[in-house]
């Protein structure tokens, strides 16, 4: 860790050259030291929230039994993992692998020190989650107008009504409400998103009532220099504590945006196990960031997450098999060759 020590012993060092006051100004110097500062400022415990079930499993465009789901939901949820994201109440219609929602949520054997929030897009699908057994739901946004309109067939300002309606419902029956903003750095229709409308989008759900709100790299074009900028905007309205990231890896830039995250204080990060899913909208977007692969960085990071890593990596060999492809996370492949 850097400490005022050093840095006051790294200054006076640098005071013996006569052209030091000339290269330097007092302006950079305060940057240097809030850029060393910066270096040891990341979270202590991330809360790693695993949307393997839901967002990694949406995709598969064959059924998948439900008796599997409930099994790889039961392995995750005796990993440590503190939350793990269930299903999604949506319309067979419109996502046919989450058809069996019910069943799902009736079936896995709850943890009672694990959260399993589940996706509801409006009040009928909050009545139904309720009507399950959930304690805790998801509701969706675009800070992108046009993918809001492309997926879900309104604006920004008529999706906000509609998780109004939810949020209202929510709080009656003490329910908790997570948020989700997609594209918040890049969309597939309109390409860059500037940070205003994430920061809009944001504000405006936690104001509804989200207790957390996800902001996602949907198709996952983030950089650390696009994720910062998107970052320094929103956190000056929505502290970092209220906030989590959810990064795709289609360009491999994942893990890199979440310690980007994490230097802003973000502690909560969202992830799937064995890199499952990614946006069925999206063309190309498939992969978010490998739970295992999260997981191992933070570890090695000193951070804690108080997560088994072997016990998700059985998790993942699991759902892995079953699908007949192999993991997509780089820390289970190298895990696996070891044995």
């Amino acid at each position: 860790m850097i400490t005022g020590r050093i840095l006051q012993k790294f200054f006076l060092r640098c005071e013996r050259f006569s052209n030091f006051k000339m290269i330097c100004t007092q302006q950079k110097l305060r940057n240097f030291t809030t850029a060393l500062s910066n270096c040891s400022s990341y979270p202590s415990y991330v809360k790693v929230v695993e949307v393997g079930p839901r967002d990694g499993l949406q995709n598969e465009k064959a059924f998948i039994p439900t008796e599997s789901k409930i099994r790889f939901i039961d392995m995750l949820s005796q990993s440590g993992l503190p939350v793990v994201e269930v299903t999604s109440f949506v319309s067979p219609k419109w996502v046919p692998q989450m058809m069996d929602h019910r069943e799902v949520m009736q079936g896995i054997h709850k943890n009672p020190l694990v959260s399993y929030p589940v996706l509801t897009p409006n009040i009928q699908g909050f009545d139904a989650a309720v009507e399950s057994g959930a304690e805790v739901v998801a509701i969706f946004g675009a800070a992108s107008e046009t993918f809001s309109r492309t997926n879900l067939n309104c604006s920004i300002e008529e999706s906000l009504k509609r998780f109004e309606k939810v949020c209202e419902a929510a709080l009656k029956k003490m329910v908790r409400v997570r948020g989700y903003v997609s594209c918040v750095v890049g969309c597939p229709y309109e390409g860059e998103i500037k940070p205003e409308a994430v920061t809009r989008l944001t504000k405006s759900l936690v104001d509804m009532g989200c207790y957390e709100v996800s902001l996602g790299d949907t198709i996952g074009v983030g950089t650390p220099g696009s994720m910062e900028k998107m970052l320094e905007d929103v956190t000056k309205v929505v502290p970092a504590s209220r906030l989590a990231l959810h990064c795709h890896d289609t360009y491999g830039q994942a893990l890199s945006n979440i310690l980007t995250g994490l230097k802003f204080g973000i502690a909560t990060v969202d992830s799937s196990t064995s890199g499952l899913g990614g946006c069925p909208y999206a063309k190309g977007a498939s992969g978010n960031v490998a739970t295992e692969d999260v997981i191992y960085m933070l570890h090695g990071m000193g951070i804690e997450t108080d997560v088994n890593l072997e016990q998700v990596i059985e998790a993942s060999n699991y759902i892995s098999t079953f699908l007949k492809r192999p993991p997509a996370s780089k820390v289970t492949v190298a895990y696996n060759s070891k044995l």
